[in-house]
């Protein structure tokens, strides 16, 4: 969201620029609102602009866990916003300045279903349940670990790590999940390699270690970001726990659990990932996407 984190229309904010204009003189962004007028509930080109109360805002942003690495001015990081509606802005560009933030907040004119926002650290979205839908797919296509933040409304089937009741308002988080659809072949140290197939659906993962025509389930496979974690019994029936981190085709971590204590392992991909039809768009959400500039508002 932008400055002061209030819904603008279609507005995906590809980042955050926090509340750091309160430090501005009060003269300031009564002038930027003077000159670029809105009200609450005018219409937009998919959503109407509605306020967002400032503790909610802080809420978004602590759930967010954001660091100085992340693209929020209160915490030192650089922001970028996509706004349809010029004159909106205008007013963000123009509290922005106000604010004295205006080198770290960048608002872009565009819209949501075709601006770029691949870069994002952290996401925060007021936006519909529909066009959160028509934009998940997308989100998900982000690095793993990217965090996202969405006030008042959910992602459908994806659920959401966290939610929070702020002022009477929701508030959710989803940390973008690594894909691990596949077969894994671990390796490593003196332990006796082991296969993993596993399956997933956004991030619930579950799975079974392979060992020839003996097939074992995982227990308390988790999920979070890159970093994965499970269980499992190996040959002789002791269980083994696993934890390390998802970078593409790979996965390296730790089995403990054995007499050798925590051994390094790394997994490798056998073949490619399976298709993951929850990541894709639903076929709904193409009329957003074909539609010439400007049509379609409300």
């Amino acid at each position: 969201m932008l400055c002061p984190f209030r819904r603008l229309a279609s507005l995906v904010s590809v980042l955050i620029v926090a509340a750091a204009l309160a430090h501005a003189q009060a003269s300031g962004p009564d002038a930027c609102r003077a000159a670029h007028p809105a009200t609450s509930g005018q219409g937009g080109k998919d959503v109407i602009w509605v306020p967002t109360p400032d503790e909610v805002v802080h809420a978004m942003l602590n759930m967010a866990k954001v660091t100085p690495q992340d693209f929020v001015v209160d915490f030192g990081a650089r922001a970028e916003g996509i706004e349809y509606n010029p004159e909106m802005v205008k007013l963000a560009t123009c509290l922005a300045e106000a604010g004295g933030v205006s080198g770290k907040a960048k608002i872009v004119q565009g819209d949501i279903f075709k601006e770029d926002f691949g870069k994002a650290t952290v996401v925060t979205m007021y936006l519909l349940p529909e066009l959160n839908l028509c934009v998940r797919h997308r989100i998900l296509a982000l690095p793993p670990g990217t965090r996202v933040a969405s006030h008042q409304f959910s992602m459908g089937e994806w659920e959401a790590d966290e939610k929070a009741d702020v002022s009477y308002r929701s508030v959710y988080l989803w940390i973008v999940p690594a894909r691990v659809d596949g077969v894994w072949e671990f390796r490593g140290g003196s332990g006796a390699p082991f296969t993993v197939d596993l399956t997933q659906t956004f991030d619930k993962v579950a799975g079974e270690v392979v060992d020839g025509s003996a097939r074992r389930p995982l227990t308390a496979a988790t999920l979070r970001g890159a970093d994965l974690r499970f269980s499992f019994e190996d040959a002789e029936g002791a269980t083994r726990t696993f934890a390390g981190v998802v970078s593409g085709k790979e996965i390296a971590g730790v089995v403990s659990g054995g007499p050798g204590g925590e051994i390094p392992v790394r997994g490798t991909l056998h073949g490619e990932l399976r298709p993951a039809p929850w990541a894709e768009m639903p076929a709904r959400c193409s009329r957003y996407y074909e539609r010439e500039a400007g049509a379609g508002s409300r």
